[in-house]
Order: C-alpha cells, then structure tokens, then sequence
C-alpha cells in the first residue's frame, strides 16, 4: 500500500518592507495586472518580487519602511542609488531592468490611483543592454533531435509524447507552456477534421491561428494511438500526460532535450524554446516576411521579431567568412 505523503505546512507570505499603505497598494497593483493586464502567475510573481526587493533597498536607504508620502518624495539620486546597489551585487543588467520596468509600472499604477506621484522615475535611464539575438538550431541538427526523440525513451509512448510536443515546437512555432495547455478536446477536434491550423492562447491571453502541418499532425496521432491515459481523460484535460498520469510538467521535456543534447553533441543552446527560435529563423531563412513571422509567434511588437534578422545575418556572415577566398586568408 503506497503511503500518503505528509501534508506540508502552509508557507507564510513574505512581509512586504514597506508601511500599510504601500502594501495595500501593492496588492492593488498585483490585481490588477491578473484582472486587466491577464498577465501570467509567473510574470505577476516575478513583477511582485521586483518591487519587494525595492521596497526593501528604500527601506534601508532612507532608514525605515516607506509609506506613499516616502515614495512619492524619492528623488532621482535614490532611484539610480538602487540600480547601483544592485550592479554592485552584480545582478544582470537584463534582471535589472526588467526590474527597473516592474517599479515604473508599480509608479505609474500608484500616480493613476492618486496615491502617489513621482516623476523622478521617468528620468532614470534604463541600464543598456548587451544585444543577444535568439539562437536557433540549424536544419540538420533540428533534424536530428527530433529523430532522436523518437528512439530515446525506454517506454513507447513518452517516446512518441516528447517527439509530438518537439514537433509542435519546431512545425508551430510554439512556446512549451503553450503546447502542454492544449487539452484533449482541442486536439481531438484538430485531429479528427484534419484541420489545417489551430488557435493558440498566449501571453496575456492574446490568441493567434497557427499552422498545424500535416507531419505534427502524424505525431501528435501517433502519440494519442499508444499513450495509455488519453482514453479515460475527461476532454478537458490536457493532451500531454506524464508517466504517472497526470499533467506533464515542462521540466521532463527540459531534462529530455538536455539529454539529446549531450547524446548529439549539439549546443547548450540546444533547448525546447530553441525549436521556436528555429522555426522563425529557418521560416526567415525560406523567405517568409517579419509580419507573418511576428503573426504566428505572436509577438505584439515587430522589433522583437526583428531580432530574428540579426540571426539571418550572422548566419550569411559565417558562410562567407567560411567559403569566400578572401575572408579565408586566401
């Protein structure tokens, strides 16, 4: 008989450092960016401790916790004493300013609400940022992880689950949160008309049509036919299932890709987010157009999108840096 795991205490919320006001406020502003922003519970949890982790620097830099009235009388000195603070604990720049951005939306949540306002944030520079662009697997080696996908489990059916979600991945251009939300009336539906997109829910609830081409079709087919648990799931759950039965948790795929990726030799770039990367990049590569590109990721600006052009470029520059005679030494 399998013992029951013992119930674990609940876990105490962390006090904000900061009076009442602010706290109260604080919770307003985390709310609303569920309620009206429809931001995820991650963005919301790493927004919340943006602002906690401020909140405490101002409580020790001007000796107590601060209410509104403190907050609103910061000072531009005070702002860049914090973003100091944190590049002497050498945090990362890109930590910092997506922290910086948490606490000028906090800020302007709080001038909105006529609780407090400060324009000494709006002046604050954000740090510049090292210029990364997506790094994409090439043909050949997405090729490979995905037909050594097929090979690598020791049970059938996960072996043809993780090959359907990378092939989702590479052939949709999906995030891995966005392929393990689909449920099984969806897929059902989409595998049964044989339809040639689907609509996908993504960040902050947006939804964009997606094309389902008919090879990630064959496999998330050949992963219903063998997966023991799909029969007896009510429609509603989710179409990838984990060993045990229940929901799959991203962090199996994560771990499974890592092995290939060592199997293969191929990169530590070589992760799960890469195989979007790679569908933009190789869509890119064909000739498609940002617009459609930014259309299928579902990007809400073209500049992100735009990075995907860089990559595009690097690529160029490295064949001719590899056949030109002159970039050779020649």
């Amino acid at each position: 008989m399998k013992r029951r795991p013992a119930p674990q205490p609940p876990v105490k919320p962390v006090p904000i450092p900061a009076k009442r006001d602010v706290a109260a406020a604080l919770d307003a502003w985390v709310a609303w960016l569920g309620a009206e922003r429809r931001a995820g519970d991650r963005t919301v949890a790493a927004y919340r401790r943006d602002i906690h982790d401020f909140l405490a620097f101002v409580a020790e830099h001007t000796g107590g916790p601060p209410g509104l009235a403190a907050l609103a009388d910061l000072r531009q000195g005070d702002f860049r004493a914090w973003l100091a603070r944190r590049a002497r604990d050498k945090l990362a720049r890109t930590s910092t300013a997506r922290a910086l951005s948490s606490v000028r939306g906090f800020f302007r949540f709080l001038d909105r609400r006529g609780l407090a306002s400060n324009a000494a944030i709006a002046l604050v520079r954000t740090p510049r940022l090292p210029k990364s662009v997506p790094k994409a697997l090439s043909i050949r080696d997405t090729r490979d992880l995905l037909a050594e996908t097929e090979a690598d489990a020791a049970i059938e059916w996960v072996a043809r689950r993780d090959t359907a979600i990378l092939t989702l991945l590479y052939g949709a251009g999906l995030r891995i949160s966005e392929a393990l939300s689909l449920d099984k009336r969806t897929v059902e539906g989409l595998l049964r008309t044989r339809a040639a997109s689907v609509a996908i829910t993504g960040k902050g609830g947006k939804q964009r049509m997606v094309p389902l081409l008919p090879q990630v079709r064959a496999a998330l087919a050949s992963y219903r036919a063998t997966c023991p648990f799909l029969a007896a799931a009510n429609p509603r759950d989710v179409f990838f299932i984990g060993a045990r039965g229940g929901p799959l948790d991203p962090g199996v795929v994560q771990r499974a890709v890592r092995r290939l990726r060592v199997k293969l030799g191929l990169p530590e770039s070589a992760t799960p987010h890469a195989l979007r990367h790679s569908f933009a990049t190789h869509l890119l590569g064909a000739g498609g157009d940002l617009r459609t590109i930014q259309e299928l990721l579902g990007h809400a600006s073209l500049s992100t999108t735009q990075r995907y052009t860089d990559v595009d470029a690097a690529r160029l520059a490295a064949i001719y840096r590899a056949a030109h005679p002159r970039a050779r030494g020649a």
